[in-house]
């Protein structure tokens, strides 16, 4: 089947897309409809109310000290064995475990009683986060180059869509229907059923990016992100026209460039993958700049992921669930939506990140450090909610600048590698967090406790990044200046 390219393509798309010719609609739509009904979890606002409510019964020391703390320890034990399985088994397997994990939970979530059984529960959810790579990968292998950004887009965009209907329904079914949190639970379960049905239509996919590597010059194109300042993604095609300075430090040259065009199936062996990994590794993270979008995606994620993991235990706190009506589906549908439309308004400004990014940073960071502490001192359940849209704000916002600036002349492949190092970095901070300040056999603080502690660990980065950015515009100017003394006008 050519699909709707036409012939001139059809060569070109198996080659980088791996998929055979097959048309880009269908499993774009598959896995769209896969990624929107996986998504659609109405009970997962009030997933704090329900386990401390009479279902569950649990203590809040359970909850907040021994039960979600193991969801961190899960996600980094599995993170980097499932980054390697999901290219080895090519994708769609691990998209399949991923929805049988979450049937596990949420199934585990309506019957299962007792704190070791919720514990084992949480490992289940665990397993279905860091599975969720294998959803945003999966459509790289069967599509064509030059509908990545296209794809990426309507995958992102049915996530977040089915996350938002699921908050909403939640809402209005709780505050205006009267249904009960156990129904919520049934209908997030119905609806990832579904999902996992969807998914076993995904086609498979004959080639990945590091264990079936498909090797070409695929007419001498790779994917690469090189105008972040709008966040569009351009193809380095030869005859694109490049911009002064665009060869210096950023530029990460892909390795097994210059091979045959034609097909190639390369079995490579787990050693050879590793130590090619390994010196991407080394090369990617050579480039200051990398580093320091780097850092800064790890360290706030990190802190990103602690709030939104007990924010809900810290409403609980403010203003008990069965003493008032509780809006959490209403604020995280908010949120999510606000968030959607900051991050479409970054794609459109135009500013020098290279010289302020930095400075960007820090200052946004202690806005997001001064939303945490005025979420944790303010005992209002408004201005709690407020701070908490606020907080995600910023941080979607920086994330996806964050992102244009790591994925600057990144090949896809060297892509999924910082992706992956920098949230396993960030998710073994978390991991350190969560055993000191969390976890009853560390510290074992109280809720209140940990969140002025997360507003310290922001404005302790915001700190360091305003340092590193002012270093960084004194160390160009002086430059410029040298540079000024030097030229002939200046003689």
């Amino acid at each position: 089947m050519a699909g709707p390219w036409g012939g001139r393509l059809t060569r070109r798309s198996s080659q980088a897309g791996g998929g055979g010719g097959c048309c880009w609609a269908l499993p774009t739509g598959l896995l769209c409809a896969y990624g929107f009904f996986c998504s659609v979890r109405p009970s997962e606002p009030f997933l704090t109310r329900y386990l401390l409510g009479p279902h569950k019964n649990l203590s809040e020391t359970q909850v907040f000290n021994e039960i979600y703390p193991v969801w961190t320890y899960s996600y980094l034990a599995l993170l980097f064995p499932v980054f390697l399985a999901t290219d080895y088994l090519r994708y769609k397997p691990v998209v399949l475990l991923q929805g049988l994990s979450l049937i596990v939970t949420w199934f585990m979530l309506l019957y299962a009683q007792g704190l070791w059984a919720v514990q084992f529960l949480e490992f289940f959810y665990g397993m279905g986060t860091a599975t969720d790579i294998a959803y945003y990968s999966y459509i790289y292998s069967v599509v064509d180059i030059n509908l990545y950004q296209k794809v990426t887009s309507y995958c992102r965009s049915a996530t977040l869509v089915g996350y938002t209907v699921g908050s909403v329904s939640g809402q209005v079914l709780v505050s205006v229907a009267g249904w009960s949190l156990f129904s919520l639970n049934v209908i997030s379960l119905t609806s990832i059923s579904i999902a996992f049905g969807t998914a076993w239509f995904l086609p498979m996919p004959q080639k990945s990016l590091f264990f079936h590597h498909v090797s070409s010059q695929q007419l001498g194109w790779e994917m690469k992100v090189m105008d972040c300042k709008n966040g569009s993604a351009v193809q380095d095609h030869p005859a694109v026209q490049r911009a002064p300075g665009w060869e210096d430090e950023t530029k990460v040259p892909l390795n097994g460039e210059g091979h045959s065009a034609e097909k190639q199936e390369q079995k490579v062996d787990i050693a050879k993958v590793l130590k090619d990994l390994w010196r991407d590794f080394l090369q990617c993270y050579s480039s200051r700049t990398m580093l320091c979008w780097s850092v800064w995606w790890a360290l706030s994620t990190c802190g990103y992921f602690q709030v939104i993991n007990y924010a809900q235990g810290l409403w609980e706190m403010v203003l008990p669930s069965h003493n008032a009506e509780i809006y959490n589906g209403a604020v995280e549908a908010a949120s999510t939506l606000l968030g959607a439309v900051a991050v479409f308004a970054v794609g459109h400004i135009k500013t020098s990140w290279a010289m302020w990014g930095e400075v960007a940073l820090a200052l946004f960071s202690f806005l997001i450090a001064a939303a945490v502490y005025i979420m944790d001192t303010v005992r209002n359940i408004w201005v709690c909610y407020a701070s908490y849209v606020v907080f995600r704000i910023i941080y979607m916002l920086l994330i996806t600048i964050a992102t244009f600036q790591i994925a600057t002349n990144l090949s896809v492949e060297r892509y999924a590698l910082v992706f992956g190092v920098n949230t396993f970095i960030a998710l073994a901070l978390q991991t350190l967090l969560t055993l000191i300040v969390v976890d009853a056999s560390g510290l074992g603080l109280d809720i209140f406790t940990q969140f002025m502690i997360y507003a310290s660990y922001f404005a302790v980065i915001s700190l360091v990044f305003l340092g590193s950015g002012i270093y960084s515009i004194m160390r160009a100017y002086r430059r410029q200046k040298q540079m000024r003394s030097r030229s002939p006008e200046s003689q």
